[in-house]
């Protein structure tokens, strides 16, 4: 494999319209890209097929410099003024500038789905966002977890966990979450309010956090601060500090051994983009407590391999958690048929075949309609 690196493009101008300021930025994405691609052109190296992401633009004018290969691109998220993210969660109420600048975040996805080729997406879930008129165009490809790697552990709950610092006894409770970063979109604020009944309730209990201080998606707190700050001035004096540790970012490998250890794990998520650690939490066996939203339920059913709790009550987090740790039996149950699942949909080996038999498809298919 070679890597061949094209030069980030400068920022639109402050004076751009704030709706398509990502448009502008895509667009200079796409020359960019193909600058890079001409010349590699022009050294005499042509694909046969061309495999990317279509939220950021990079493939937009691809077509123009290799115009007889076949284009297969990831089509993640098609947004809606209503009915999803925006408006979901009330505590953030939507500005009059909303709706414009949320049909604006599709101009780039529009753009992608009227060039030629086609695309895959990883969910049912985020096949539905798109319209009707679209879906024909995408493929399903759930995304794969290495179940070897990532897989239950009997003896994990009987070690001492070592994250840095961080050392929990085989007799404590371990309650954990993880989020690429602390923010609303993956339910922090929501999590930080369950968490004072829980400590109150388990005096055993130890809380484990992983995940940055950065903003992924939706907006900062309106100190302009992080959500992790935010949410220590809200709970303080509620919460027993010494029992929750917030441990940033981990390896991979140390993200699995706190999932293997964990007794319950915890993971919210508005109607969005599915994260790959709930994904990597069923496979590892987890006693999964999730937020009961559409993206979530298209892979746990409550009461079979998870419980699910709505997004927006603290109350009814802290009440699932606190049942699983609880009731053990229960935990074990869910954690098995999670496990289960993962292995029936998420397999690696199978995805990768998948993936390849969706590549050499297009390849055939396209050529077939040049003839």
């Amino acid at each position: 494999m070679r890597r061949v690196l094209y030069a980030p493009p400068s920022l639109p101008s402050p004076s751009v319209h704030p709706a398509v300021r990502e448009l502008d930025h895509a667009v200079r994405r796409a020359e960019a890209v193909a600058r890079v691609a001409q010349s590699l052109k022009t050294l005499g190296y042509v694909p046969d097929i061309i495999i990317g992401h279509h939220g950021w633009g990079e493939l937009l004018n691809i077509g123009d410099v290799f115009p007889n290969v076949p284009v297969l691109g990831y089509f993640e998220f098609y947004y809606h003024v209503e009915g999803l993210d925006v408006g979901f969660d009330p505590e953030f109420p939507l500005t009059d500038l909303a709706p414009l600048l949320v049909r604006c975040k599709n101009a780039i996805n529009l753009q992608a789905l009227t060039l030629p080729g086609v695309g895959q997406t990883p969910t049912l879930f985020q096949k539905g966002t798109y319209p009707d008129w679209a879906q024909s165009k995408l493929s399903l490809l759930h995304e794969g977890v290495d179940l070897a790697r990532c897989c239950p552990d009997k003896t994990a709950r009987e070690r001492v966990l070592q994250v840095g610092d961080v050392r929990v006894q085989p007799y404590e409770t371990l309650v954990t979450y993880a989020a690429r970063d602390m923010e609303p979109y993956r339910g922090f604020h929501s999590f930080m309010r369950a968490l004072p009944r829980i400590l109150t309730a388990r005096p055993d209990a130890r809380i484990i956090v992983v995940g940055g201080n950065g903003i992924s998606y939706g907006q900062r707190p309106p100190d302009g601060g992080n959500w992790h700050d935010a949410m220590l001035r809200e709970l303080k004096g509620k919460l027993d500090l010494e029992r929750i540790h917030f441990v940033g970012w981990q390896s991979h490998e140390d993200l699995i051994r706190i999932l293997q250890r964990s007794n319950a794990h915890v993971y919210l998520t508005y109607p969005f983009v599915l994260s790959w650690s709930l994904r990597e939490a069923m496979a590892a066996g987890c006693p999964l407590v999730a937020s009961d939203t559409a993206p979530v339920r298209e892979f746990l059913t409550d009461g079979e391999n998870g419980r699910l709790v709505p997004f927006l009550e603290p109350e009814r987090i802290a009440d699932g958690v606190l049942e699983l740790l609880e009731d053990r039996a229960l935990a074990q149950r869910f954690g098995r048929k999670a496990r289960r699942q993962a292995c029936a949909q998420f397999d690696l080996k199978d995805y990768l075949s998948q993936y390849e038999k969706l590549i050499d498809d297009n390849v055939h298919q396209f050529h077939k309609a040049l003839v």
